[in-house]
């Protein structure tokens, strides 16, 4: 290696490692044209040091040793990309106390222990640099901190989780259930084999609590993100949301609100329905979309492949050279890894759903028999809800594969006019304790404004 390179250590071969080795060797020329300097990957730290990768390995140490990588002189950037939150945590911080600049995609580390890892990186000037943890290779994470940074953001909505927007758009083509489509996009290798993490909304809440911390400077942590995933959601649902003029995605939503008592923060994850004629709305398949408004660059969309090899790995790379700037500088001090200083982030309040005030989507499953109608309308008109519509569907649209169809049972839909969700809530509460209600009630949040 020249005396002017500067030496990057892999820890994790897996696909996205393997897609940062390709990106390092394949644009070896691009990158050192950008930066003035080589940027060469001298060592790699994995325990399966047989399976073959397709990269070329010669002159590359590669073993099982992540403590030695990181201690090795040769290696001035270190790249964590196992995952988890147990020894990616300590290794991290291993390498922020020795000085070493880090890149991490790690979203769920971050989002439970990103202040102890900041905090670290600052107090041994090491910078930590994460844009691949949230959007794969959307440069979303880089345009809050710094291309949107005169802005006041007032919201964020994103589909941010590949796996959740690919089984949603299947069931809206094929109409069917979700099991089905599931059981489809494991096979095809877009779910997990445990596929909780995606379909109940825990990996969209890990990355939009980092979203929230860039956009308003709240210090949150993901445990604090009210968060439902889309395994009730039905392909009645779909069919219905479709009727009305929407679509449903799974969404990331946070907003500023700012009132007598200060600023409070909206964070939330939830299927949700938005209009069908939106950008968002347009979103398909394992894509990714991020809507940011800002006050005075107004609505902004950041769309592109939120997961796969190349895209995150582009995303790690680009990190690994901003942070070799740096290094090659004499000193850390990059724009905030959080854009905001560290002393200017501060907690901020969660506003609790029950006092959001919106229009929702019902979806109720009751006997067919005169007066369940009568009984549905009247719990929402007690609790002050307005119905914009009601479809009571025919039995037909009760699918044999779907418990809630049973015992002579019809869906009923309901649009309501915006409410209070707590109210909404009472309501529900309320229709389902009636006898002639088979199944719980279903509510879907309507996004108007993106």
């Amino acid at each position: 290696m020249s005396p002017e390179a500067l030496g990057v250590g892999l820890i994790g071969f897996g696909t996205i490692g393997t897609g940062v080795a390709k990106v390092l060797q394949g644009n070896a020329g691009a990158i050192a044209a950008r930066l003035g300097f080589p940027l060469r990957l001298v060592r790699i730290a994995d325990l399966d040091t047989e399976r073959d990768r397709g990269v070329e390995l010669s002159g590359i140490r590669f073993d099982g040793d992540a403590e030695g990588l990181i201690d090795d002189p040769s290696v001035h950037l270190v790249v964590e990309l196992i995952g988890g939150t147990g020894a990616a945590r300590r290794l991290i911080l291993r390498a922020l106390e020795r000085g070493k600049p880090v890149v991490t995609a790690n979203k769920a580390l971050l989002a439970v222990h990103g202040k102890e890892i900041f905090d670290a990186g600052r107090a041994h000037h090491a910078d930590v640099a994460f844009e691949a943890s949230v959007g794969g290779g959307i440069p979303i994470l880089r345009s809050l901190r710094e291309g949107l940074a005169a802005n006041r953001i007032l919201s964020v909505h994103g589909i941010i989780n590949g796996t959740t927007n690919y089984v949603l758009t299947e069931m809206e083509k094929g109409g069917e259930p979700f099991a089905v489509v599931l059981k489809r996009a494991q096979d095809l290798g877009y779910a997990e084999a445990d596929p909780s993490f995606d379909v109940d909304g825990i990996d969209a809440a890990h990355k939009i609590t980092l979203l929230a911390a860039m956009a308003f400077g709240a210090e949150l942590t993901f445990k604090e993100v009210p968060t439902e995933g889309i395994r009730a959601i039905s392909p009645l649902d779909i069919e219905s949301a479709a009727e009305f003029g929407y679509r449903i995605k799974l969404l990331g939503i946070t907003k500023l609100r700012t009132g007598e008592d200060g600023e409070r923060v909206e964070v939330r994850v939830h299927p949700t329905m938005i209009p069908a004629d939106s950008l968002l709305a347009k979103v398909d398949g394992a894509m990714n979309a991020i809507a940011v408004h800002g006050d005075a660059v107004g609505p902004t969309l950041f769309y592109g492949a939120g997961a796969g090899e190349l895209p995150t790995a582009s995303a790690v790379v680009g990190d690994l050279m901003e942070l070799a700037r740096e290094v090659k500088r004499g000193s850390a001090g990059r724009v905030a890894p959080l854009s905001f200083l560290p002393e200017s982030l501060e907690p901020k309040p969660i506003v609790p759903l029950g006092e959001l005030f919106a229009r929702c989507y019902l979806r109720f499953t009751a006997v067919d028999r005169p007066g369940v109608l009568a009984h549905i309308t009247g719990a929402l008109g007690e609790a002050g809800i307005s119905i914009e519509s009601v479809i009571q569907k025919g039995r037909g649209h009760a699918r044999p594969d779907d418990p809630e169809g049973s015992r002579g049972a019809v869906p009923v839909v309901v649009m309501t006019h915006p409410a209070r969700e707590s109210a909404v809530r009472r309501a529900l509460d309320a229709i389902d304790a009636h006898g002639d209600v088979t199944a719980p009630s279903r509510l879907v949040r309507i996004e108007e404004e993106l």
